[in-house]
């Protein structure tokens, strides 16, 4: 009944326990601060293991350390009384811990101080403890005193020595050596057991030895301690020699008897063994017999736990490293030889010392509130459960209303304050025991705020977002968050709020940027803290790297485009298979790429761009693979030699990520050309063995090259040498043919044979001719040359010629028959009756008779016509005599043909001859013809010379070829605005007319011209042109380069497009010619032939009225294309313009982005007074100095290209002013004129005086002294001037037709009295005074001395 009633207790009180409603347990945080202030019970944190093996050399020490706030204080109990360590003088404990010290310098065993210890760690809340640790020294004792008797045994029996080593602590590690200290060999039949000794399944004669001995290590103390050695004698049957051993025989051929199966270790058919869970298991069994038995291993009742068994010692020995409740069972060996087998089985039990289940843990409370320690263990047998609390059992404890103990659970209701304490829980069986510490504690905190204040997070647009709020505070402080200080808390949508009072974003927008306030607070208080929010955009790689593949040494460039939040800052950072990329001169970054200059092996790899800020980042990796030409092949071998074959295998080199593509195999043979190597054939990339096909007679050798998609690879080295045997020739000569050097012979030749076709020694040629159709005996040579003459012959008659080869070997094969000639003569008879039919302007009709074909005495060719013009019939026109010539072929007797290509309106002659390959007839009759009268060629050239605002000048020429009489020109125009044209006009004018002007109606009109001229027959090719359009069109002038390409079939990319055509009745528009200002560039097709003609005027031109004057350079396309390029000339452009101005000159520089030589700029300064524009065109590269300008003047200068003159620059400057002088005034030359007076005074005073002692003095003799030659007059009137003044003769000379300089007629001769020219007294020559007359001025006068000065002074005198 009582039983009853307690069953229905514990049924009551599980019920209560699950509607029982407990508060969350309080886990406090790390942070300093709160533990600094937060009073704690102690708990253990470090101490000693519960079997304590101590070392007796060493010092001991316990270890007890424990944490709580106040500081705990340690005390000990050693086999459970307390240890007063304050009494003996070698025992000391750590400040501020509980471990002992134990000394051993002042005496003292170490083996007094083995026991039972335990640490009891103690503060104001309550008592821990540690567990019960035993200390015990470690012994590592002599092994005992013992004479052992030798071992006898007979040959083939089991033997075991034992070891029996000394009982240590811990046991010590056992094994077997020598005395040799080599250890004893082990295998399946001689092995050492789990307790040491030394098993023998069957002895053998070579077992006998003196030195068999035990060893024992003691891992404390580091010793190894031998054991007395075994002697072991064998008896056999015979005497036993080593020499004689064998492997396969080792009893050495002695009749040794053979036994069953059985067991040394463990005895019997069964046997128990018991091990705790997680140690280690072992099973041995170890068996006696010969042949040696072999160990089997099974489990009743299922299978091995293959994962966890391992077999050791030969199979002897099954081992589980961790035994667990599911090992238990019964194992079986089983040990069997050919004479049969045996078993036993071993009983194993796993027991199991305490193991935690539910570990009870530390509780913090607020005051009021529920909580409970849990305390569950499992073990084998059922461990039991005892509580303590401050290291006293808990029934002897003093009574607390909050708690209650229901076996393995202790259950607190409504807490109060002072209630704190330690618990511990011991679980023990038979084989160990469990001890747990958890203390329960009592805490009232109003809420503190743990995270760092006013902290700034960054996120990422629509990542997840967690705002972090610690806090603390008993009773736990409930949590709220707000945003920007308003609104209700934050829960629920894209917000959650976790207990740890973490904010989520689900997803962070530019909306969801603040300041986010948590709010903590419980019954004791309130504490916030913000978090300020902001949203950034992500960063990512818009321009990825992309896979490359590049050959060796070219440039690899790999992309990173990074784009980012502005406002954060992004560093790209690069690696190579995940390690930092080292940047160099071949491997160089700027912010969106990487370049790797000459790539070799060691780049290949996979580059990773990460781009990261300090909130996230992003990569992108890309794989380089490296590229090359293959390694040359290896290992040429070569085999299946046949007479005209051979096999050729090689291995293929590392193709270096390129597949091979093929192989060329290369030949070389030492006899024709030696050393040079040949292609052979080539073959498909995955093949590596090939049959060559070889010629006779050809020592051979070869190699092979390997072909990627990147290049050849090296040559293979040589394979070796293989010589065929010799054959008569395979092959026919080629180009055999006859033909007639002279007129009575003819040369037979051919091609000789190629080296590697001669297939021998010795090779000649067999020749044979005969005329054909005659049935003649064939005639044969046989030569080693390429040439054969037969003379004489007849002439041009037909043979029959064939050939063959042959050397040592024999001949080849004939040829077929070739058809020869002898030579040929010249032609006996001349083509008769040449006439003429249908003479028009281009093309006549011609006939004749033909000649006898025996006549031609060769092989009919040709009728061929010599024709030339002879004159032209239009007057003044001079014209080429140039002989033509044009053949005709035909066979019948009257033949007749069309010549074309003549010009118009010309008297041509002509006569014709027959040919034949060497010769031609005497000539036929000579015929002359006039063509007729045809339309003129196009104009020579055609252009507006000059425009102004309001007219349009133009001028054209004559064409070069008339083809007639001129009766005038037609000028048909129309007005052009963009792809719209206007109404045509037309004009026309008389043959002597070359200009026109055409007065403009509105002064941005723009005309397109097309000009003819005219025969009788009708208009000629119409030369086009447009009129030109300037940016400004006012105060212009401009000097042009004349560039006229007459023959322009070709679409050039500055070609500009001319507007449609407009035809006007009734003519229609032969090919246009089109003319345009800018330069024609070379074409990339042309399909005729241009000439280019470039004038250039580089004077500068002032003109002083307001007219505007272009010239423009006409470009003249003879084609009927309409559809040429627009000049488009992008990024040209002028650019810091500047002058540095002088008085009257001024010196210019700019800037600009124009080829070099491709364009010719202009120079405009506009005085700013009058508005007269200078125009300077300049070919040369800035600076420029300009001169002739007007001191102390205002200009406006604009430099602009001549072909593009849109592209300009403007500037304004002023030269610098010079003040004008009056030089008459001045002091200095009023003293210099008089000093010159003064000076021809004191002349002539002295001719006076010379003259009046009755001198002569005459001046001039002749008066028919020639006009020096800056004086001629041409014969129109007008004077020649010359500059060169070094080449001018001296005044009055002049210069023979042989060089010699002519004695002037003015000479000092005719100065003085008598023959001999003299000087006047003071040195002076006054004949260079006199003035020089023409002859019939000076005949008129009675002397010319009277124009003289000095004949003046006589006169007067």
């Amino acid at each position: 009944m009582l039983g009853q009633g307690r069953r229905v207790a514990l049924t009551l009180v599980s019920l209560l326990l699950l509607l029982w409603h407990e508060a969350t347990t309080i886990e406090v945080p790390q942070d300093p601060k709160i533990q600094q202030d937060l009073k704690q019970p102690p708990t253990i944190v470090k101490q000693s293991v519960k079997d304590y093996i101590v070392d007796p050399r060493d010092n001991i020490i316990i270890e007890c350390e424990a944490k709580g706030n106040p500081v705990p204080t340690f005390t000990w109990r050693r086999n459970g009384k307390f240890f007063n360590i304050g009494k003996d003088p070698r025992v000391t404990m750590r400040k501020r811990s509980g471990t002992l010290e134990i000394g051993f310098r002042s005496g003292g065993r170490p083996e007094d101080y083995e026991g039972e210890y335990q640490c009891f760690a103690e503060n104001d809340l309550g008592i821990a403890l540690s567990n019960k640790i035993l200390l015990r020294v470690s012994k590592a004792p002599l092994w005992p005193k013992e004479v052992l008797e030798p071992v006898l045994v007979t040959e083939g029996s089991p033997l075991v020595l034992t070891c029996n080593p000394p009982p240590g602590l811990p046991p010590p590690f056992t094994f077997w050596m020598n005395s040799g200290m080599t250890p004893i060999p082990q295998d399946k039949r001689v092995s050492m057991g789990v307790n040491g000794d030394l098993y023998f399944s069957n002895v053998m004669a070579q077992d006998a030895h003196t030195d068999y001995s035990c060893n024992a290590r003691f891992l404390f103390t580091h010793t190894i301690q031998q054991k007395n050695p075994f002697t072991l004698k064998v008896q056999t049957n015979t005497p036993y020699n080593e020499t004689s051993y064998n492997a396969s025989d080792p009893y050495g051929g002695r009749k040794v008897a053979e036994t069953t199966p059985t067991f040394l270790s463990p005895s019997g058919t069964e046997s128990s063994k018991m091990v705790l869970r997680d140690e280690k298991l072992l099973l041995e069994c170890i068996a006696a017999g010969l042949p040696t038995p072999t160990i089997k291993w099974f489990k009743k009742g299922g299978d091995l736990p293959g994962r966890k068994v391992k077999f050791e010692n030969f199979n002897k020995t099954l081992k589980i490293v961790s035994v667990s409740e599911e090992d238990a069972g019964s194992y079986v060996c089983m040990a069997n030889n050919r004479l049969g087998s045996i078993r036993h089985t071993i009983f194993v039990e796993v027991k199991a010392a305490p193991y935690w289940l539910d570990k009870p843990t530390d509780l913090v409370l607020a005051p009021d509130e529920n909580g409970r320690l849990v305390c569950r263990a499992n073990g084998n047998p059922k461990p039991t459960i005892q509580w303590l609390v401050n290291g006293q059992l808990i029934e002897s404890s003093p009574p607390n209303p909050s708690r209650q103990v229901l076996g393995d659970t202790i259950i607190f209701r409504s807490v109060q304050m002072g209630s704190s304490a330690v618990y511990q829980c011991n679980a023990s069986n038979q084989h160990g025991y469990l001890l747990a510490n958890a203390f329960v504690s009592v805490l009232d905190l109003p809420p503190r705020m743990l995270g760092p204040k006013n902290q700034l997070i960054k996120v990422i647009e629509n990542n997840r977002t967690f705002l972090d709020c610690p806090f603390f505070g008993s009773p736990l402080p409930e949590l709220r968050w707000f945003k920007n200080g308003q609104g209700s808390g934050l829960d629920g949508g894209q917000y959650r709020v976790y207990i740890n009072g973490t904010l989520e974003i689900k997803r962070a927008r530019v909306e969801d940027e603040g300041t986010y306030t948590c709010v903590a607070s419980n019954i004791l208080g309130t504490a916030e803290n913000q978090v300020r929010l902001e949203v950034k955009e992500p960063t990512r790689i818009v321009r990825a790297p992309e896979h490359e593949s590049a050959v060796r040494g070219s440039t690899v460039l790999f992309n990173c485009k990074v784009k980012s939040d502005p406002s954060l800052p992004v560093t790209v950072t690069w690696t190579k298979d995940d390690k930092v990329l080292h940047l160099g001169w071949r491997l160089k970054k700027d912010d969106e790429s990487l370049t790797i200059t000459n790539v070799h092996e060691g780049d290949e790899g996979t580059y990773t761009c990460t781009a990261k800020s300090e909130i996230d980042q992003d990569s992108a990796s890309a794989r380089l693979t490296v590229l090359d030409r293959p390694d040359p092949p290896m290992d040429l071998d070569l085999s299946d030699l046949l007479a005209r074959s051979v096999r050729l295998t090689w291995i293929p080199g590392n193709d270096h990520r390129s597949s091979i593509k093929e192989f060329l195999v290369q030949f070389e043979e030492d006899r024709w050309e030696p050393g040079r190597w040949q292609n052979l054939s080539t073959y498909p990339g995955d093949l590596n063995s090939v049959i060559l096909q070889l010629a006779p007679f050809v020592n051979y050798q070869f190699r092979v090259i390997a072909i990627n998609s990147v290049g050849q690879s090296q040559p293979s080295r040589p394979s070796p040498r293989y010589r065929t045997s010799g054959a008569a020739p395979d092959a026919i000569p080629k180009d055999l043919r006859g033909w007639g050097s002279m007129k009575d012979n003819m040369e037979i030749t051919w091609e000789p044979l190629l080296d590697l076709e001669r297939n021998g020694p010795d090779l000649q040629y067999d020749v044979w001719w005969r005329r054909k159709d005659t049935g003649e005996e064939w005639n044969n040579v046989t030569t080693e040359g390429t040439k054969h003459v037969v003379h004489p012959t007849n002439t041009y008659v037909p043979y029959e010629v064939k050939i063959r080869a042959r050397n040592e070997f024999g001949p080849g094969p004939e040829s077929n028959l070739v058809i020869g000639y002898s030579g040929e003569d010249k032609p006996t008879d001349a083509p008769t009756d040449l006439r003429v039919s249908k003479v028009e302007s281009t093309k006549v009709n011609i006939h004749w008779k033909s000649v006898d074909p025996d006549s031609v005495l060769g092989e009919f060719k040709e009728y061929r016509l010599y024709y030339w013009r002879e004159s032209s019939m239009v007057p003044g026109l001079v014209v080429d005599k140039e002989k033509k010539t044009r053949g005709f072929y035909s066979t019948t007797s009257e033949p007749s043909a069309v010549l074309t290509d003549l010009v118009p309106y010309s008297k041509y002659k002509m006569f014709m001859v027959v040919a034949n390959n060497r010769f031609e007839s005497p000539p036929s009759n000579t015929v002359e013809l006039n063509t007729k009268e045809g339309v003129p060629d196009t104009p020579r050239f055609f252009r507006i010379n000059r425009r102004n605002l309001d007219t349009l000048y133009l001028e054209w020429d004559k064409p070069l070829e008339p083809n007639g009489i001129l009766i005038g020109y037609q000028l048909k125009y129309l007005t052009v605005n963009g792809s719209r044209v206007g109404r045509p006009h037309l004009e026309t004018f008389f043959p002597n007319a070359t200009d026109f002007t055409l007065r403009l109606p509105d002064r941005s009109t723009r005309y397109k011209f097309f000009l003819s001229a005219l025969t009788q027959v009708g208009a000629g090719e119409v030369y086009a042109v447009e009129s030109p359009h300037f940016a400004n069109e006012e105060n212009f002038i401009d000097t042009t380069d004349l560039v006229e390409l007459t023959d322009t079939s070709l679409a050039s990319p500055f070609t500009p497009t001319p507007p449609p055509l407009v035809t006007v009745p009734p003519t229609t528009l032969p090919p246009t010619t089109i003319s345009t200002s800018t330069s024609t560039a070379p074409p990339t097709t042309t399909s005729s032939t241009t000439t280019t003609t470039i004038t250039t005027t580089t004077e500068a031109t002032t003109i002083t009225t307001a007219a505007t004057t272009t010239t423009t350079a006409p470009v003249r396309v003879t084609t009927r294309r309409t559809d040429q390029n627009v000049l488009v000339v992008p990024g040209r452009e002028i650019w810091n313009l500047t002058v540095e101005p002088n008085s009257n000159y001024a010196n210019v520089t700019w800037k600009h982005n124009f080829p070099a030589g491709s364009s010719e700029f202009v120079l405009e300064f506009t005085l700013d007074s009058d508005k007269t524009v200078k125009i300077v065109p300049v070919k040369q590269q800035p600076p420029i100095r300009v001169a002739d300008l007007i001191a102390g003047a205002k200009y406006h200068l604009k430099v602009y290209s001549h072909e593009l003159n849109n592209i300009s620059k403007n500037v304004t400057f002023k030269t610098a002013y010079i003040d004008q002088v009056d030089i008459a005034t001045q002091g200095w030359f009023i003293g210099l004129m008089c000093a010159i007076a003064l000076i021809i005074l004191i002349l002539l005073i002295v001719c006076f005086i010379k003259r009046s002692r009755g001198g002569k003095y005459p001046v001039r003799d002749k008066k028919d002294l020639p006009l020096d030659s800056v004086d001629q007059k041409d014969p129109e009137g007008s004077f020649d001037y010359h500059s060169d003044e070094d080449n001018k003769p001296l005044q009055g000379s002049q210069t023979s037709l042989d060089g010699n300089v002519k004695e002037s007629d003015d000479s000092l001769v005719d100065y003085g009295e008598g023959g001999d020219g003299q000087f006047n007294e003071d040195g002076s020559f006054i004949g260079q005074y006199t003035v020089k007359k023409d002859k019939d001025e000076t005949e008129g006068n009675e002397s010319s001395e009277a124009t003289s000065p000095v004949n003046a002074i006589y006169s007067l005198a």
